[in-house]
């Protein structure tokens, strides 16, 4: 059957297929192309600053840092490869890239699948959501001086799994993982190769919700080299029941702290001498 178009309404077709795949105005948001790193200390907790524990959870703190002390690791998950998770996830401890299309900000950090997808398309918090270490984040971008172009991002982050902690410290929180982490990304007024982001914490193994501010420089590298990070590539730390032990360069299970018990061998038939 032949099909006749006028030419209007091939033109008005043609109009409306180049406002579709221009809709995504670039100029709009700031420019983050380029490789980030994270500025200052690998821990979570500001210099000087107290972390707002609960007296539970204080204890469990106190408890991790004893065991780290001799020789473990606490608390703390990430030696078995298990992501970070949010907000650990900020600390950016690889390079991150920062993709920004009209519906999704992707936040992307090669260290132990920290990459983050922030849905800036204004959805609602969805019925049903799987639990994830790094979260379902749902954003909005800012105009906050008036000028016509976005200057923030406000993040909000739900729905997690764990364990999960802040930082190597081991640093808690909490084991019901309802926690809900805000964001106010923004950027530097004088330098447009730095930005910052104000995570506040809301958390049950916290007293009051936490704020603290992390700061990301871009790198001066025209062509940044973009690195693989296998956690689990010569990972050395063997979990069994309770405890972590060390395996050794001969291949043969070691202690990682002073007197440890050996694992229960009671499903391997023992060799007599």
């Amino acid at each position: 059957m032949l099909v006749r178009f006028s030419v209007g309404a091939l033109a008005l077709a043609l109009v409306l297929a180049t406002a579709g795949a221009q809709a995504h105005d670039e100029t709009k948001y700031p420019d983050l192309r380029g490789q980030w790193r994270r500025l200052g200390s690998g821990e979570w907790t500001p210099a000087g600053q107290k972390p707002p524990l609960t007296p539970e959870y204080q204890a469990i703190y106190d408890e991790n840092l004893k065991d780290q002390a001799s020789g473990g690791h606490g608390i703390e998950p990430s030696y078995m490869c298990l992501p970070p998770g949010m907000p650990r996830a900020m600390l950016a401890y690889t390079q991150m890239e920062v993709v920004i299309t009209e519906a999704t900000t992707y936040i992307l950090i090669d260290h132990i699948n920290d990459n983050r997808r922030i849905f800036t398309d204004g959805r609602d918090w969805p019925k049903d959501v799987e639990p994830s270490f790094r979260g379902y984040s749902i954003g909005k971008w800012l105009d906050e001086d008036g000028d016509g172009r976005y200057d923030a991002l406000e993040v909000e982050t739900r729905y997690f799994k764990g364990p999960r902690a802040y930082d190597t410290t081991g640093l808690p929180l909490h084991r019901d993982n309802q926690t809900v982490v805000k964001e106010h990304i923004y950027f530097s007024k004088t330098d447009p190769n730095v930005f910052y982001d104000d995570i506040t914490t809301i958390d049950h193994a916290l007293t009051k919700p936490w704020t603290v501010t992390k700061t990301y420089r871009r790198l001066d590298n025209a062509q940044p080299e973009w690195l693989e990070m296998n956690c689990a590539e010569n990972n050395t730390h063997i979990h069994l029941g309770n405890e972590n032990y060390y395996l050794g360069a001969d291949g043969l299970l070691m202690p990682t702290k002073k007197n440890q018990a050996p694992p229960d061998l009671k499903w391997f038939r023992q060799l007599k001498n």
